[in-house]
């Protein structure tokens, strides 16, 4: 005979297993039936476009597609599985081991990474302003907390552009960077911040000086060191999207902002773009690799809502498309640039290929 204990656990490994496949059903049933979207203000034109060629074809509503910034997409992906959550996270940078950790604590334990191409970050001034042809240590030295001065770390005094590097213009500094919730600002401190901090000779001596227990614990700190900004307001960091930033620029016509190539691309009319090592950022220097800054785009997919939530996987079929995100697709007439690998990401789209581990 079954001991009353044990009847009750079965019943409630019984009513357990009941609720979850309720739940899946009535997901199934009740499913909403447009796609839900938020997160790079960088990914955000182009998603937009394709989703509305996508509700084009009448077959599925027009998907809903939000800013926000990258990370904050990737933490709405991270929240959970069911139709109150959204399915894609737009991203401008690669997905964190973090937010990985925050979608498995939360049961979102399959994701897609894709791929989408390609952009550049660009640095503009007012058009009627004069050229700024920059390199990697010229804006560290210009918005850096500390700089190197005689061999030594000293706080950053310089006021103009001039300050820095006498080639460049005697303007007062003002940079409009991104902030801190958006994909750019990880690549901008990468590519620009890291590489200048380095150039000049600014890592080797906030490394020599860099706590922590080994060599890679050391060269972390020294990286956080060179990413601390200056804050007696030679650089803002904006929150919003890049409309925010050119709307700056246009109020005050000495500052230098960044800017995604695309958006820069639309806007030429008002901006004029500074040239990074020499060479002038197009969707050709990025394709060719000669462009020094730039950086992959990305959808994060939520696989569980593949086949759940109506034209999710129809939706990344057309996004991947060569009439999309091909050499003559749609998009790189907005300034994407194509990703030489599409064929392979298309392939891993159609067959619902899960991200692997981050190395």
């Amino acid at each position: 005979m079954t001991s009353e204990p044990e009847n009750i656990m079965s019943l409630t490994k019984l009513s357990v297993s009941a609720i979850a496949l309720l739940a899946a059903s009535a997901l199934t049933a009740s499913a909403r039936d447009q796609l839900q979207i938020s997160g790079s203000s960088t990914v955000l034109p182009f998603a937009t476009i394709v989703a509305e060629a996508f509700g084009e074809q009448g077959t599925f509503k027009t998907p809903v597609v939000e800013g926000g910034g990258s990370g904050a997409g990737r933490a709405a992906l991270c929240k959970g599985v069911g139709e109150d959550t959204i399915d894609i996270a737009n991203s401008s940078s690669k997905i964190k081991q973090s937010d990985i950790d925050a979608c498995k604590a939360n049961g979102v334990n399959d994701i897609m990474e894709i791929r989408i191409g390609y952009d550049g970050i660009v640095f503009a001034s007012d058009i009627a302003g004069p050229d700024f042809a920059l390199v990697p240590a010229d804006i560290y030295g210009a918005i850096a907390g500390q700089v190197v001065k005689d061999g030594a770390l000293v706080a950053n005094a310089s006021k103009t552009w001039a300050d820095v590097n006498a080639a460049l213009p005697a303007q007062d500094i003002l940079a409009l960077i991104p902030g801190t919730k958006h994909g750019t600002r990880e690549v901008f401190n990468q590519k620009v911040i890291e590489a200048g901090c380095k150039d000049t000779g600014a890592y080797d001596l906030f490394l020599a000086t860099a706590e922590g227990a080994d060599d890679a614990a050391k060269a972390k700190a020294a990286l956080a060191s060179c990413d601390t900004l200056r804050t007696d307001g030679m650089q803002v960091e904006i929150d919003g999207d890049y409309t925010e930033t050119l709307s700056r620029l246009a109020a005050n016509k000495n500052a230098v902002g960044v800017f995604g190539l695309s958006f820069y691309e639309n806007n030429a009319d008002k901006l004029k773009v500074a040239t990074v090592k020499g060479v002038v950022p197009s969707t050709a220097t990025i394709a060719d690799g000669t462009y020094p800054v730039s950086r992959p785009l990305f959808m994060y997919v939520k696989k569980a809502h593949i086949g759940v939530i109506p034209g999710l996987q129809e939706y990344l079929d057309f996004f991947v498309s060569d009439d999309m995100v091909g050499p003559e697709g749609k998009l790189v007439e907005y300034g994407l640039v194509s990703d030489p690998e599409l064929a392979k990401t298309q392939a891993d789209v159609a067959a619902d290929t899960v991200m692997a581990p981050l190395q």
